[in-house]
């Protein structure tokens, strides 16, 4: 797309006219106890809804006071942990167990959970030309859009898209689960070449192969890896597959579908919320302020060092200028993330196989020093913790997962629980979601257009 050569100054003066008559005084929010971002005073979400799929706890209440606690998530009412221990402890995957638990409220016993499996494999496969004519054609440079546009492509091959009754409702949601995964690797071999300038390639699928083994395969031109790897990759995409109702992609997810919309429009809205680098592209920018960490400190064991650097990110003298430490903190947990926590442990174990023992200890000490930087640079009381982002993308580089596809996998994984939160929502909400904004503009006499500027 070309535009004028004057097109920025043009903007510049449209900007400037907009600035002009725009803008709050920060006093109003308090004085009209605007909950801005949804949020209680203390920091807490406003109750918006009920739900049976996912709790998340981070803290306890005493006096009115918050109380920081060790984290804690559970799915379904069975701790996340738990879940990831049973598939460690008998070496197995766990996504597609853990996907069928969110749905249907119930842990599968084994006749069932092979016959979801089965179900999944077979929707793995993308609807006749729909790679040529969704994906090839129309490429982009950043693999969310590309999710996002594939999804609403998709509801031209329902034969009832519309349809939001439980039955057709579970129908999409499985499917879509199943065909994320396949869109993903496909507009990611696209972006290779028309963007990279790389060879492009496209694997048959193999419907008897697991979700992540499924993605490992077609991201690799060999069509190889190892048990281990794909586990790991299954390991984060449970961890990833829910996290409340609250959370800005799945609550998109529930707006969206309290309106009666269709199953598609929901899901790609909530992939365009998880895109943002305040949800789910966190990671992306933990890697970036990683890898010029490593640049600028000469002795990564040199703890000195480390603080000065990270003193530094925070007076925004370096990292992107935001004054953020990304990958810590979260709007709920205080003393620990689960899910940071479960892959701090299983990065451990897998550095010492990828020879990437020093990087890890890197990670770890920024993880240790970073509460310390922020007492004492910031002046910050607040108790903060390394959270899920801090941790993952180093395990995707492990896994050699390029940084593009960090935030694409987080909506693969997480498109899990959205459904489930479509179908309670759908089901069980039955009201429009709609908040209030308060008005702050003054009633004004219209002004013909001939005296307007005199």
């Amino acid at each position: 797309m070309t535009y004028p050569t004057n097109y920025r100054d043009k903007l510049t003066e449209l900007c400037d006219e907009y600035r002009s008559h725009n803008g709050f005084n920060s006093q109003d929010y308090l004085t009209y106890g605007v909950k801005r971002g949804l949020r209680n005073p203390d920091g807490t979400g406003v109750m918006a809804g009920l739900t049976n799929i996912c709790n998340v706890h981070g803290f306890l209440i005493a006096d009115g006071e918050r109380i920081p606690d060790e984290g804690k998530l559970t799915y379904r009412g069975y701790d996340v942990k738990d879940l990831v221990d049973a598939c460690l402890r008998e070496n197995r995957f766990g996504f597609e167990e853990t996907a069928w638990l969110l749905l249907f409220g119930s842990l599968p016993d084994e006749p069932h959970l092979e016959r979801f499996k089965d179900i999944l494999g077979s929707y793995r496969e993308l609807p006749h030309h729909f790679a040529e004519d969704m994906i090839m054609k129309l490429p982009s440079i950043d693999i969310m859009n590309k999710l996002a546009h594939s999804v609403l492509g998709l509801y031209t091959f329902d034969e009832t898209p519309d349809d939001t009754s439980l039955e057709n409702t579970m129908r999409q949601s499985i499917q879509l689960i199943a065909s994320l995964p396949t869109i993903m690797t496909y507009a990611y071999q696209v972006k290779r070449r028309a963007f990279d300038k790389k060879s492009m390639f496209f694997h048959p699928v193999d419907l008897t192969l697991s979700t992540s083994e499924s993605i490992l395969r077609a991201l690799r031109a060999d069509k190889t890896f190892t048990d281990s790897e794909a586990k790991l990759l299954d390991l984060c995409m449970i961890l990833h597959a829910e996290h409340g109702g609250g959370n800005n992609s799945t609550f998109t997810t529930r707006v969206l579908s309290s309106s009666g919309t269709d199953t598609y429009s929901a899901i790609a809205a909530a992939i365009g919320s998880l895109k943002g680098p305040r949800h789910g592209g966190a990671n992306l920018r933990v890697r970036s302020m990683m890898n010029e960490l490593k640049e600028c400190v000469s002795d990564w064991t040199d703890e000195d060092q480390i603080y000065n650097h990270l003193a530094s990110v925070i007076k925004k003298e370096k990292g992107d200028g935001s004054g953020l430490i990304y990958g810590f903190g979260h709007a709920i947990y205080t003393l620990s993330d689960p899910r940071a926590v479960i892959l701090k442990s299983t990065a451990e174990k897998i550095a010492k196989e990828k020879n990437m023992t020093a990087e890890f200890e890197l990670y770890r000490t920024v993880e240790k020093l970073t509460p310390k930087v922020m007492k004492e640079v910031k002046g910050s009381s607040k108790v903060i913790c390394a959270n899920v982002d801090f941790y993952s993308g180093f395990v995707y580089d492990m896994l050699g997962i390029p940084s593009e596809m960090f935030t694409p996998l987080f909506a693969v994984s997480r498109i899990a629980g959205w459904c489930a939160h479509r179908i309670e929502e759908v089901t069980y909400g039955g009201r429009i979601i709609r908040p209030a904004y308060r008005s702050m503009v003054h009633n004004k006499e219209y002004i013909p257009i001939s005296q307007r500027g005199v």
